[in-house]
């Protein structure tokens, strides 16, 4: 497989709140999730569309204030189920990056 677009943001995606007994994936506090346009390695596939709409959002030239954010490149979002709380940021890389 060639990719042949060159991707001008990355992703990282924090667990903050959220107890492996309580995530099937066994997510916890503190795991850390990193991506561009792929999907996250060992992300929660439930959860997976939320994730993509916020980075969409970043990557049509949007912002998240109107979702309620107070940072226009950060966001904090629920799992499907509702066990698990995460932070997504989003960053503008200066040389864009091949994968």
């Amino acid at each position: 497989m060639k990719k042949w677009v060159v991707e001008d943001w990355e992703f990282i995606v924090t667990v903050l709140k959220g107890k492996a007994a309580e995530c099937r994936l066994g997510f916890e506090e503190g795991d850390r999730f990193y991506c561009q346009y792929e999907v996250p390695a060992g992300f929660c596939p439930k959860t997976m569309p939320v994730l993509y709409t916020l980075c969409e959002i970043i990557r049509c030239g949007g912002n998240f204030s109107a979702r309620g954010s107070d940072k226009d490149d950060e966001i904090d979002f629920g799992c499907a189920d509702g066990a698990v709380q995460f932070h997504l940021e989003a960053r503008k890389l200066t040389e864009p990056k091949d994968s």
